[in-house]
């Protein structure tokens, strides 16, 4: 077989080779799937300036800022292409696949999206990228790549559509008929023209609107469409600030993410567990009381968050997302406004208390409402 190196362009047959390998290679790098697709996104960045122009991105202002990137990869990689689009599983063997997470009726542990308990994925993937593309230039010679993992204006999700791995679903998750939505997805710039895969261009949701409808704060104007001010995972992680008290109580315990609009989708009955040890739950972020995340100091939460996405929000906005479950526990709230177990209330007290004079105002802010939030004996 004739190598890239040796000829003057990237014959076709040589391509086709290539992306026969690249399935190989993606699974013997820990990728769950592999699809190519062309640079152009379709219908998905007048989607997403529909969306800015909304606000719906409340305080994400890089997402304006960069919507130019985002709309043309060209742009962003001069010289590319092809983009390669790549998933890997996430999803703990700990939690179940079907139905809300019992955890969310829990009065005192704090609740973590499933995808923040184990390492930061960024760092994984992106080495794994490195690997694929070093064994591309092996083979075809040494063009132009560039790995990108939720780190750069890239509409991971079109991208992946366009490759074939998925559709973007009412919960505006990509959604893939034989793993669900459990996964991280990760992409491959290169100046090799590789054939494309065919765009994932069915729908399979229906008439379905269990995300839709499970959402604690209605964040869904409506299918396909997130309204990220109103989202528990904006709102404990890229949020700043003061939380609107009207959906205060409708976070319960979720402290950092959400997992409610994909946990309840019936599509993530075929997710698959993870096999990657570093997406495993560690200890000291799984399953820990809220009172005593709390009472970390900032130097204990930053040794104990080190390694993990849970770093992105940062100590005050911690502190404030804490308090709010806290302030939730006293008043005995649990998913959907049921009522939640019997929460030590004395230590909550205690520990809220403890932090009424804190040189954050945003802190002191939310740990007042949370003591307010008792209902009287």
């Amino acid at each position: 077989m004739t190598d890239l190196r040796e000829a003057p362009s990237a014959d076709p047959l040589i391509m086709r080779e290539l992306r026969r390998k690249l399935d190989i290679w993606a699974n013997e790098l820990g990728f769950q799937q592999l699809g190519v697709s062309g640079i152009q996104l379709g219908d998905h960045p007048e989607a997403l300036q529909r969306w800015l122009d909304k606000g719906y991105h409340g305080q994400m202002s890089y997402m304006a800022e960069r919507a130019s990137l985002r709309a043309a990869p060209e742009t962003l990689f001069e010289n590319a292409a092809s983009i390669i689009s790549v998933r890997m599983d996430f999803w703990p063997a700990k939690r179940a696949k079907k139905g809300l997470p019992p955890a969310l009726d829990d009065g005192e542990t704090a609740y973590v999206a499933s995808y923040a308990l184990g390492r930061d994925y960024h760092k994984l993937m992106r080495s794994r990228l490195k690997k694929l593309a070093d064994r591309v230039r092996d083979f075809a010679g040494d063009y132009d790549m560039r790995p990108f993992v939720d780190s750069a204006p890239v509409l991971e999700r079109g991208v992946a559509q366009q490759a074939g791995l998925g559709w973007i679903g009412k919960n505006t998750m990509l959604i893939n008929p034989a793993a669900g939505s459990h996964f991280f997805l990760g992409e491959l710039f290169t100046s090799l023209p590789l054939p494309a895969d065919k765009p994932f261009t069915d729908q399979h949701c229906g008439s379905c609107r269990a995300c839709l409808d499970v959402c604690p704060t209605s964040a869904f104007p409506e299918p396909g469409v997130l309204d990220a001010r109103r989202c528990i995972s904006y709102l404990t992680i890229e949020h700043r600030g003061s939380i609107d008290e009207a959906l205060r109580p409708l976070m319960g315990n979720r402290v950092f993410g959400c997992d409610d609009c994909q946990a309840i989708c019936p599509w993530n009955k075929f997710a698959h567990f993870t096999e990657e040890a570093d997406f495993h739950p560690r200890q000291q972020i799984s399953d820990r009381k809220m009172v005593e995340l709390f009472n970390w100091t900032e130097e204990t939460f930053l040794k104990q968050t080190e390694g993990s996405a849970i770093r992105r929000t940062g100590y005050e906005s911690w502190l404030r997302n804490l308090a709010i479950g806290l302030g939730n526990a006293l008043a005995g709230r649990g998913v959907l406004g049921k009522a939640a177990p019997m929460a030590d209330k004395d230590a909550i007290r205690r520990a809220l208390e403890t932090r009424l004079d804190h040189e954050s105002a945003v802190v002191r802010e939310h740990v007042r409402w949370a003591l307010s939030q008792q209902a009287p004996s």
